[in-house]
């Protein structure tokens, strides 16, 4: 009788405990679902319906769908689109080639001054990106690639992070594997594709889709490096939209240019989103 006492008071704890819980997520993931609610509602209002609103309405009875068309007609969306698209694509091929054989040298491989090398890569974690940029600015400019593509994508094309997060991996690969296959005659990039990069897929598949991400919203660099329409991305020619396109009162016409932009990575991300949980906890977690 008393263990059948005691299990009610357990398992009422136990229901509240979890109903807080289940209540703080709910109300967390609306404050972050609503500013994407908004920015979808904001985009298929009509200039005339959202000037009108004194009180800002949390529905509209008369969606339209002519911003989306005037994002595409009034400016070169669509050309921010293709430029961008390269600018992602070839940024992450180069990226992922200059992590891969990165993080295969200092894993696997035994060389001289090799943990005072990865030190003083870590470190330069440690310098202010406003540095980096500044003196990457100069340099391109110096060697004259200011609107190119070249331009854009040289200075994006290493990451410390990403090597770093990818040696761990590499490193919680067994010794024994590569003892081996190198018995078997086989090489050091035969062992890295066949063996290396397959076990740690999962990790490779998220560096990918981050830096995906940060190609697609990156601002600061090619608003810096670009001045010229025809190399704008699609984060930068928000503002020429903003300036020359709809005017600063049309929030309508903005807000679905904001939405066709957003789309694309808000689709890889669900579509990934496994992969990307994957592939961080693998990074730490060591054995």
């Amino acid at each position: 009788m008393d263990i059948k006492k005691n299990k009610k008071p357990t398992s009422v704890l136990g229901i509240l405990g979890k109903t807080i819980v289940y209540t703080l997520l709910v109300f967390w993931a609306l404050v972050v679902i609503f500013p994407f609610y908004w920015m979808i509602l904001t985009s298929i209002k009509s200039y005339g319906e959202y000037s009108s609103e004194y009180i800002p309405k949390f529905f509209t009875s008369s969606p339209t769908i002519q911003n989306y068309i005037d994002a595409f007609t009034t400016v070169d969306l669509g050309g921010y689109f293709v430029n961008t698209l390269i600018f992602t694509l070839l940024t992450t091929a180069i990226m992922l080639i200059v992590t891969v054989f990165s993080a295969f040298a200092f894993s696997r491989l035994n060389f001289k001054g090799k943990d005072l090398v990865f030190t003083l890569f870590l470190s330069l974690m440690m310098i202010p990106n406003e540095l980096v940029i500044i003196t990457n600015y100069v340099t391109i400019t110096n060697l004259d690639m200011r609107n190119t593509f070249a331009g854009l994508i040289l200075p994006s094309v290493a990451s410390i992070f990403y090597i770093y997060l990818l040696k761990e991996n590499f490193s919680q690969i067994p010794d024994e594997l590569y003892y081996a296959a190198k018995v078997d005659g086989t090489s050091d990039l035969k062992y890295l594709f066949k063996v290396m990069i397959p076990i740690c897929k999962p990790t490779i598949i998220t560096i990918t889709i981050l830096k995906i991400i940060e190609c697609w919203n990156s601002y600061v660099w090619p608003r810096l490096i670009t001045d010229e329409e025809a190399y704008y991305l699609v984060s930068n020619g928000i503002q020429e939209i903003r300036e020359n396109g709809f005017g600063r009162e049309n929030l309508p016409a903005m807000m679905a240019a904001v939405v066709a932009i957003s789309v694309p990575l808000i689709v890889l991300f669900l579509i990934f989103r496994k992969r990307i949980m994957e592939g961080v906890a693998r990074g730490g977690t060591k054995g």
